[in-house]
């Protein structure tokens, strides 16, 4: 339905040669399938209806939860390109065979990774809070101004990410706690939340992605797919030098960064990020 919502679609279940996964699926018109590649730790909960449903009402938008995550079996791979593995199992039972990617921090990676191993199922992607593999600076969560928010035992949840994604400043703490509340609109159906086997695996992937062999970012002039980059530019998660490395290698990509924000500027600027996403998914060349 073009009025269905991430807050209120059904979690749905299905086996593939891997894993069985969790995802939801809404939305309809002209558009390709969006597949939507969760970030670090995140759930099908943990995407932000003011950003998927704006989004559903041109296009058929999935969410997909990766192996390891909420209700999906297996483990999480310590590598992107065992995440991506589990993405086209995913996406070939659902017998997909052309989509856009909306990859948003550790899900980004995977997008590249996806465009790599199959080009020809990527019409186009955007790539948001995210890294080129040999990247610098990838969700170090050591980092003493992190640690402080996350290994708060006082600090609820929510109220960490919003510290996390969102900039220090009032406006953008603001926009992080509507945010927050977004979220927290679903309320029932929910899926668990990721563990610490999640995240050291995760984290292990990070690092290996950090690393590379032979001409940095060559990988990346291989990935011939229209690109649209976003970051915020006081990203402490995935800094948005990042963001300015992807949009000078990839050959076809155009870079939007937001001020005032942080990882999560898709989320505080939803209504500029959902315009922007629309032109350029529904554009023919980039423009």
């Amino acid at each position: 339905m073009a009025n269905a919502s991430n807050t209120t679609a059904p979690t749905q279940f299905i086996e593939t040669k891997l894993e069985k996964y969790a995802y939801r699926r809404f939305g309809k018109g002209n558009g390709l399938p969006l597949l939507c590649l969760q970030h670090f730790t995140g759930t099908l909960d943990n995407w932000d209806p003011a950003v998927t449903d704006p989004l559903a009402v041109g296009r058929e938008v999935i969410l997909f939860e990766s192996a390891g995550l909420g209700r999906s079996t297996g483990q999480v791979p310590e590598n992107m390109a065992g995440m991506a593995a589990h993405a086209l199992a995913f996406v070939d039972a659902l017998d997909l065979k052309r989509l856009d990617i909306l990859g948003y921090s550790l899900g980004g990676m995977v997008a590249q990774q996806v465009a790599l191993e199959r080009p020809s199922l990527v019409h186009r992607m955007l790539l948001v809070g995210t890294a080129p593999e040999g990247g610098e600076d990838i969700m170090h969560m050591d980092k003493p101004e992190l640690r402080k928010i996350t290994e708060d035992p006082n600090m609820p949840g929510l109220e960490k990410l919003v510290k996390l994604f969102f900039a220090p400043s009032e406006s953008s703490q603001a926009a992080g706690e509507a945010f927050a509340a977004r979220l927290a609109q679903r309320k029932q159906d929910n899926e668990p939340l990721a563990g610490a086997n999640v995240a050291i695996a995760q984290i292990t992937a990070f690092r290996a992605w950090e690393t590379y062999t032979g001409e940095r970012f060559a990988k990346l002039g291989k990935i011939m797919q229209p690109c649209l980059v976003v970051n915020g530019v006081f990203d402490n998660m995935i800094p948005v030098r990042n963001s300015y490395m992807l949009s000078e290698h990839l050959p076809n990509a155009m870079l939007l960064t937001y001020p005032d924000s942080g990882h999560g500027s898709l989320f505080q600027f939803h209504k500029s990020f959902v315009r922007q996403a629309s032109l350029f998914l529904d554009s023919e060349g980039i423009s």
